[in-house]
């Protein structure tokens, strides 16, 4: 029989990969600023028309503001957190489901272990 089991994906924290990193970080946090200076431009803009109720969609865009706002509060503490990092840490960089065969007679704790994969630079270095 088959089973479907999640397997933790960890990298490896390189020079290369810290530079990776900071980029993405950085890409999503000036989407972020955008989103939020487009959010706050539409605001304005359907103020000036008066054409809907102003109080819940006030409400609406300055809720989704904050949650923007707050992101970019997170992703700042993460490029922070990546600077103090040290090369060779370990980050957990996503959860993938793998297939494992069991059978009769299979210790249950030995094949449910979490697995771990783990990659320096786009390279599986190790399987746990």
């Amino acid at each position: 029989m088959q089973i479907i089991q999640t397997v933790v994906v960890k990298q490896i924290l390189t020079e290369k990969s810290r530079q990776q990193l900071f980029d993405n970080y950085y890409e999503r946090n000036l989407q972020l600023q955008k989103e939020c200076d487009q959010l706050q431009f539409e605001l304005k803009r359907v103020e000036k028309t008066k054409t809907f109720s102003s109080g819940a969609l006030r409400t609406h865009f300055k809720k989704e503001i904050q949650m923007r706002k707050e992101k970019t509060k997170l992703l700042e503490f993460q490029i922070e957190q990546l600077h103090i990092l040290p090369l060779g840490s370990e980050l957990k960089e996503k959860e993938v489901q793998a297939l494992v065969e069991i059978n009769i007679g299979d210790k249950w704790d030995e094949r449910l272990g979490q697995p771990v994969i783990i990659i320096k630079d786009g390279i599986i270095e190790d399987i746990r």
